[in-house]
């Protein structure tokens, strides 16, 4: 019997893995995860290799390898990063075959310090595209406003991106018309288009967290009771119709006659991506962000323990387009209520920028720490 994850993909939707570790992956769990619970690719980002270096052992064979041919620090770390993505990308070759190039995508992050620098963006695209050499590679890219010419300018290369760090639905516009100027300037140099994959990443469970502490101090404060009704009543319900309202744009996008051209001469759309799925109020269905997000065309990428609490426990049906009016209110509704919500989710862009910069240096301190254990007991 297929899983439930198995049963998304029947539906439209891709599972990707939001996890990467190198011991998972020698060990056959990985490969398990794909023949049995529904994994169709895989994602990464400094948060995620920072957890996996600094709280394992794994990497020490790699590193002893890697330092007696003279690598250290910043390389050191990349080398490291490229062997798992490169793994993980020839594991999952045969799905990236069998769906013709839809699936089996492997994402690697340029260096978030790089957030706000166009050309450093695209260059280290560029680079990190060649070093892993792999096909079914995709470069993630922050939609920060310097990250969006990035995307255009790496679409039009035919390098496969993935839009990182997505919350506000202005920037996720600006993101697909982004893309789009890089299909087109491809398309009018006569260069092929059907072969270009690419996702928005567009961050769900980081909304909540965000508007839910705003709501929480609203209701410190002396209010009607109606209006304290409403906005008890409005936790936990932001993230999801933000991104419900996110695959309106996505569907009203790629049924416009601009992109339909595009498609006229092979290309695919730029699948939404729900990142950040994970809840993070223990109040909250486990599963939340999975169950009301499924829809066609659209890819959730989830760590371990929330793939594993879905496959148990969670409910399969299309859920993405209920209730739009509803989101259309609630967005209306809360900055009458005293909840600035356009403006507290355009702030998450910073703040996620900045988290996986610190994420990115904690990583090399522990590596740069790794390194000299492993030289004194050498």
């Amino acid at each position: 019997m297929p899983s439930r994850a198995e049963r998304l993909f029947d539906l439209g939707q891709s599972v990707w893995l939001d996890f990467i570790r190198r011991g998972h992956m020698a060990s056959g769990e990985f490969d398990r995860l794909v023949r049995e619970a529904g994994v169709v690719g895989v994602t990464s980002n400094p948060t995620i290799f920072q957890k996996a270096i600094g709280s394992s052992r794994d990497y020490d064979a790699g590193l002893d390898r890697l330092m007696r041919d003279g690598l250290e620090g910043l390389p050191l770390l990349e080398a490291l990063v490229i062997e798992d993505i490169r793994d993980a990308c020839d594991r999952l070759a045969v799905v990236f075959e069998g769906t013709g190039g839809r699936d089996g995508r492997v994402s690697i992050e340029v260096n978030p310090h790089l957030a706000h620098d166009t050309e450093g963006t695209i260059a280290e695209g560029r680079r990190l595209h060649g070093a892993v050499a792999r096909p079914n590679l995709m470069v993630k890219v922050p939609a920060t406003a310097e990250g969006l010419p990035a995307i255009t300018a790496l679409t039009s290369e035919g390098i496969c991106v993935n839009v990182t760090l997505i919350f506000s639905l202005d920037r996720y516009r600006e993101v697909m018309d982004a893309w789009l100027n890089g299909l087109e300037q491809r398309a009018s140099l006569g260069q092929a288009v059907d072969d270009i994959h690419s996702v928005a990443s567009f961050f769900v469970s980081r909304v909540d967290s965000k508007v839910d502490g705003a709501i929480e101090a609203r209701l410190k404060v002396g209010l009607p009771d109606a209006a304290r009704a409403e906005l008890e009543v409005a936790r936990g319900r932001t993230a999801v119709a933000n991104a419900r309202l996110a695959y309106r744009a996505f569907r009203e996008t790629m049924a416009a006659p601009r992109f339909r051209r595009l498609a006229g001469r092979g290309a695919n759309v730029q699948r939404p991506l729900w990142a950040s799925t994970s809840t993070k109020n223990p109040a909250y269905r486990d599963v939340l962000y999975v169950e009301d997000l499924i829809g066609t065309d659209t890819v959730n990428t989830m760590p371990p323990e929330t793939l594993d609490a879905f496959n148990d426990h969670g409910e399969v049906e299309v859920r993405i387009d209920r209730d739009l009016a509803g989101a259309d209110r609630l967005f209306a509704r809360l900055p009458e209520l005293g909840v600035p919500v356009q403006a507290l989710i355009r702030e998450l862009e910073h703040e996620g920028v900045v988290a996986f910069q610190k994420s990115f240096d904690a990583l090399l301190e522990t590596l740069v720490a790794r390194h000299k254990e492993l030289l004194k007991a050498r």
